[in-house]
């Protein structure tokens, strides 16, 4: 009898064990899904979140995704970090979109030992002296070279002028990158002007730039002012390229520029033309089914963020985040859907550079540039 009772006690333990869901994975995710950058952290969440459906588990385990809404704002960006690891207890986090709101929020990661990997922040500043701050994007000192090479060898641009939104470093950061290479390869900054992100009326400073005839205007700010500019160029009779950067590879620089656009230049992650890896092609499939929308490179850098956590924490075999985060760096030849990717220094990637035009409201392939 006694033996008879042990043996359905344990049957009855093995059906409560098995009833039990298995322990979930916690990914954190601090993204700006209301604010001025809305926009694209809108679509890198997509990203993510088509990337866990197709990829729901990692180590037998369920994966969850916390987000939390940044507002486009940095000291919520730095709340959220807090807040992920503090009270939802998260193995890992993916963001944030901006520089500005990642380099607030990667040094209480950093504090935590807690690995953060961000689809698209590119300023350098954002992984520099960080064991844990991490990226799936090429940075901007690669970006602003190749934009100033692109401008010398593929438009034969002997002078720029520069427009620059002095209130994001990653604007700054990328103009001054371009402006070194634009001058070390023979060109001319013949005129400099300055911008407040959220300004709308551009005038004084297209004015001030016109008499100096450059061969161009290097801006690399986001969408909603690269639109502003180029319809307010159009209006003053300023007829000569635009080339911008990443942030301006989203649909509503189209919405919003609408014709004025038309021709406009970028430094780009991700064209679909260039989709090369099974994952890459399973991703878009998915993606496109979903949104009716062509993947633009927001969505597949937000997707290959949760991918390439995911290879981590396998090849780490858990979750600790001082192993998760040596098997981050450790990463070689990972075939994710932007491209291949391979860790380099200051836990960077070694990424070609897409240069993309607007045509006929679409993003176009022009060239690649490799490092």
């Amino acid at each position: 009898m006694k033996k008879w009772l042990i043996g359905i006690w344990v049957l009855l333990w093995t059906a409560v064990a098995a009833a039990q869901p298995a322990p979930e994975i916690r990914i954190g995710c601090y993204i700006p899904m209301t604010g001025a950058a809305a926009a694209m952290g809108q679509v890198v969440w997509q990203g993510i979140e088509i990337a866990q459906r197709l990829r729901p588990q990692v180590l037998g385990q369920p994966v969850r995704l916390v987000l939390v809404d940044t507002k486009s704002d940095r000291i919520d960006a730095a709340n959220a970090v807090s807040r992920l690891i503090e009270r939802d207890k998260v193995v890992a986090i993916i963001g944030e979109v901006i520089s500005g709101n990642t380099l607030a929020g990667t040094p209480i990661a950093e504090r935590f030992g807690i690995p953060n990997i961000t689809p698209t922040a590119t300023n350098p500043l954002v992984t520099q002296n960080r064991k844990y701050a991490f990226r799936v994007c090429f940075e901007d000192s690669w970006q602003g070279r190749a934009a100033a090479r692109f401008a010398r060898e593929h438009l034969q641009a002997q002078k720029a002028a520069l427009l620059i939104d002095q209130s994001q470093d990653y604007c700054v950061g990328l103009a001054n990158y371009f402006k070194e290479e634009f001058l070390r390869r023979g060109g001319q900054i013949v005129a400099t002007a300055f911008i407040q992100g959220g300004d709308q009326d551009f005038s004084a400073q297209i004015s001030a730039i016109k008499p100096s005839a450059p061969d161009l205007i290097y801006a690399p700010n986001y969408y909603a002012e690269d639109a502003l500019l180029a319809r307010q160029m159009q209006e003053l009779g300023l007829k000569i390229p635009i080339l911008t950067g990443d942030g301006a590879q989203v649909s509503d620089l189209v919405k919003l520029g609408g014709e004025a656009v038309e021709g406009m230049y970028f430094t780009a992650h991700f064209h679909r033309e260039t989709v090369n890896t099974p994952l890459a092609q399973e991703f878009i499939k998915a993606y496109e089914a979903q949104t009716k929308r062509e993947v633009d490179a927001f969505a597949a850098l937000g997707a290959d963020g949760y991918f390439l956590l995911l290879h981590a924490l396998e090849q780490a075999r858990g979750t600790g985040g001082a192993d998760l985060r040596q098997a981050l760096a450790a990463t070689r030849d990972f075939p994710g859907v932007s491209g291949t990717i391979t860790m380099g220094p200051d836990n960077n990637p070694n990424k070609e550079v897409m240069i993309l035009q607007v045509k006929g409201g679409r993003f176009v392939l022009v060239t690649k540039m490799s490092p």
